[in-house]
């Protein structure tokens, strides 16, 4: 709605907005029509243009804006939905905070967002949908940048970027000291308003990370109105600090890279970003840049250089200028609060659901950690050599929990203390069940702090039969020489284990270093006892796509009458998680709850094209990157479980079934539930590791095999677009799925291979059932067809349950019965092997033909 602006600078004004136009867009659009709506250039503060849009590509619009709930707009909308929450309550939260209990909530609102109460308020109550987002700021993808002094103010941006158009940007950034600053405040409790043209955008404090020669930041800034900002001058919170920004940007697929001149500074300086922090490093080194790096923020350097803040920017709006006393020193005034308790904020008030946020602690100040000393004559602010304080001194655990977001940026912030107080190298252990989201958190923070991610799972010794979560399966001796190595920065050498044949398959080295100071440890016992003793920090993780398993199983018992507590679906299902995990997470110095939901998380899901037409190998490999391109097989089975009396329509659906997958001699929970839009299928893309005693808990609770899917995968991809050719078992001619995270990637991609016509958006599941006949379905609803088969395979993974209790002991000997299974498991991995190197011989086989054709051509 943006765009529907009249040009006039008023912020979130209604009378500014163009509704008549909007109306009519929307009409044209409704009765079949194509139409012409604005296009408005921020900077130029005008409306510069129209954009056509036809109204048979538009069979879905959806209008954006404040004032999208509108009287004159919702008799045209035919769902409406309404948001609240965000970084919209983290700025109320953080005004409440600052100001204290001398004003009341309505007068904070007012203050700050003037026409929330009454144009925006009343519209939301209209909503079918009503959305809490308890999002504030997120570091799960975070900005990277390099940042480094331009020798000229013209800047030259190097050869990769001189076909890229160049973008101008001039803003002001300004920095707002609350009014109950005290005199220990730093830059953090500061407020950071950014304008650039006709619009301001604000963020909450410093929020950054700096690690090595890298500042990184989380995506934290947020629109504003330009009474937002007035708002905030008028209680109290003054401008000490502003300066003007020109910068000049171009952009690749990459990177981004900006000279950026300050005027504060009378500088130029040369700024790097991206979403990946080795991507950022290499494409900088291929500028020729190799520093010296900065790493202050421009409003440390100006304090540094200029020691005063000074006012060089007055407010956007009237205000009380503020004295000479004020200008010539940075102390704050006294504070008005009348209390430093931040429990009593705005959550903790009776409030409608537009004001409440939906989280029971929004504090605007993030905890922050501090040591503890096994001597109790020693605090954490005694000043030890660190050696000594790795010996006395560790880290006092967080007495809360905390979500993903904030977790990731406190493990963060511990490891930067260990490094500080103890050097390196700092060993770090992240333990909890599988599917909580460890593998990733685990990432996430390698990729901001630059370490090594090692999994608990390379130290499996010999594993038989599927048995990956006895603890017992772990080789502890060489996991504890490597730590060791570790410790005492010593060249070590950690195993790789292969799944295919359940064996270990060699080592790599692994070594400590400046740049390589932190080691991460991930799996579901890296908090044993056994293990963390030699750990610096530890973190537990739980929830994520282990929780909604639960939930899952507990919706599907109450479907069918029977009510069982969460305890009781955990001890069947996840058996091992209560005996020998849960009891470690709770000495974690770093608790973290997982909310992700698989199912409810969309922004996560690919994009899938699925047809049954015949593609030939060498029209694949011509629409892949050759130098990123990389193939593999695979064979899998899929086993469908459902709890039976759930009711259904008389056709079995995945989503009535519990998806198994049994792969590479391993079990994954298959989490798809996928939208269907137009050709495409746009399903989450979760899979995770579960032990035989998950599958097997499962069969206990009353789920029954009811279909399963045999088939072997061809996969080509170049790490944007992935194909995989599929041959189901009982079904004539593969089948051809394009998939990956750019829609339009993934349907030019189809398009190339001339599939366009011959999608399909049935599920395998469908697929293989429709070629059974119907007569011979069981009263069951299992085919009987499909019957003998998946009594096999269930009675073999019933055959491994027998025999868990008694894994561990020494003197068990295998049966005649488990050679021979070996012996068959075995036999099938070689055989996938000699699949893959034959695909992988043919593969070079027919890129020498493409590349032998294509060379006569061009003598010809």
């Amino acid at each position: 709605m943006e765009n529907y602006r009249n040009g006039v600078d008023e912020g979130n004004d209604l009378d500014s907005i163009d509704f008549d136009a909007l109306v009519k867009n929307l009409e044209d659009l409704t009765q079949g029509n194509d139409t012409v709506i604005p296009v408005s250039d921020y900077q130029q503060k005008r409306r510069v243009g129209y954009k056509a849009i036809k109204s048979a590509s538009s069979g879905v619009v959806v209008v954006d804006g404040t004032y999208a709930l509108h009287a004159k707009l919702r008799s045209l909308l035919d769902i409406r939905v309404a948001v609240v929450g965000g970084v919209h309550f983290s700025l109320l939260s953080k005004v409440r905070y600052d100001i204290g209990d001398s004003c009341s909530l309505d007068y904070l609102i007012d203050s700050i967002f003037p026409l929330f109460r009454k144009h925006i308020e009343p519209d939301l109550h209209h909503a079918q949908i009503r959305i809490n987002n308890s999002f504030v700021s997120s570091f799960r993808e975070a900005i990277y940048k390099v940042k480094c002094r331009s020798e000229s103010p013209d800047g030259h941006f190097g050869s990769a970027f001189q076909q890229d158009e160049a973008q101008t940007d001039n803003c002001i950034e300004m920095y707002l000291r609350p009014p109950s600053a005290s005199d220990e405040a730093t830059i953090n409790d500061w407020i950071k308003v950014r304008q650039s043209g006709i619009r301001y955008y604000l963020s909450l404090g410093d929020q950054r990370i700096v690690d090595k020669n890298f500042i990184i930041r989380p995506k934290a800034e947020f629109e504003v109105g330009r009474m937002t900002l007035g708002g905030l001058l008028a209680l109290g919170y003054s401008v000490v600090v502003s300066y003007k920004r020109a910068s000049t940007t171009v952009s690749n697929d990459n990177v981004s890279v900006s000279f950026e001149t300050i005027d504060a500074l009378g500088e130029t300086y040369m700024v790097m970003r991206g979403t990946n922090r080795k991507t950022v490093g290499t494409e900088a080194l291929k500028m020729g840049v190799s520093g010296p790096w900065i790493t202050k923020s421009y409003l440390e350097m100006i304090l540094e250089r200029k020691g005063v803040p000074r006012l060089s920017t007055p407010p956007l709006v009237s205000n009380k200028p503020l004295s000479r006393n004020q200008e010539g020193a940075i102390v704050a005034p006294k504070p008005i609060r009348v209390t430093p308790d931040i429990v009593t904020g705005i959550e903790d008030l009776s409030q409608p659901w537009t004001r409440s946020p939906r989280k029971s602690k929004m504090e605007p100040v993030i905890a922050t950690w501090r040591f503890i000393s096994s001597d109790s004559s020693q605090t954490d602010n005694s000043v030890l050599d660190p050696s000594s304080f790795r010996d006395t001194m560790r880290l006092a655990p967080m007495p809360d929990s905390y979500d993903l977001d904030r977790g990731l940026l406190l493990a963060v912030q511990a490891i930067q203390a260990l490094l500080e107080k103890k050097g390196v190298p700092v060993i770090v252990g992240i333990g909890g069940p599988s599917g909580s989201g460890k593998t990733s958190l685990a990432h996430k923070m390698a990729n901001i702090i630059g370490c090594e991610v090692v999994s608990l799972e390379s130290y499996y010794k010999r594993v038989k039969d599927f048995k990956y979560d006895n603890f017992s399966s772990l080789d502890l001796a060489l996991l504890s020489k490597n730590i060791d190595d570790i410790r005492n920065v010593r060249r070590t050498k950690v195993p790789i284990f292969d799944l295919e044949s359940g064996a270990r398959s060699g080592f790599k080295e692994l070594e400590v270093s400046e740049d390589c100071g932190v080691i991460i440890f991930e799996g579901v016992y890296a908090l044993h006892p056994d293990i963390r003793k030699s750990l610096d920090l530890w973190i537990a993780v739980v929830g994520g796509v282990h929780s909604h398993l639960i939930s899952r199983v507990q919706r599907d018992k109450s479907r069918v009458g029977c009510f069982m507590s969460q305890n009781e679906i955990m001890m069947t299902v996840f058996p091992m998680f209560q005996l020998h995990i849960e009891p470690h997470l709770v000495h974690a110095h770093l608790k973290i709850r997982n909310d992700f939901d698989p199912v409810l998380s969309p922004e996560s899901s690919l994009f899938v094209l699925k047809s049954n037409k015949k593609v030939a190998y060498p029209e694949i490999l011509s629409i892949l990157d050759p130098a990123k391109f990389c193939s593999s097989v695979q064979k899998f089975i899929d086993l469908y479980l459902k709890l039976p009396g759930i009711p259904s329509n008389g056709q079995l659906t995945e989503g009535d079934c519990i998806r198994v997958r049994i792969c590479e001699g391993k079990f994954a929970l298959l989490i798809r539930e996928p939208i269907r839009e137009g050709n495409f299928i746009i399903q989450p893309k979760v899979d995770f590791d579960i032990g035989i005693s998950t599958v097997i808990g499962l069969l206990n609770l009353g789920y029954q095999a009811v279909a399963y899917i045999e088939a072997s995968a061809f996969i080509y991809q170049d790490g944007k677009i992935l194909i995989e050719v599929d041959h189901l078992q009982d079904v004539s001619g593969p089948y051809i799925q394009i998939k990956g995270v750019d829609k339009d990637a993934v349907e030019a991609a189809g398009s190339m291979l001339k599939l366009d016509d011959t999608y399909t958006t049935k599920s395998y599941l469908q697929i293989i059932l429709e070629n059974l006949p119907a007569l011979e379905r069981t009263f069951g609803g299992i085919y009987s067809q499909q019957a003998a088969r998946m009594q096999e395979i269930v009675e073999f993974i019933q055959s491994q349950g027998s025999s868990l209790a008694s894994e561990c002991s020494p003197s068990r000997e295998a049966s005649p019965i488990e050679g021979i299974i070996e012996e068959m498991q075995l036999r099938i991995r070689k055989l996938e092997r000699w699949l893959t190197v034959n695909t992988v011989l043919w593969t070079f086989l027919m890129s020498a033909l493409v590349g032998y054709s294509l060379y006569q051509r061009k003598r010809q």
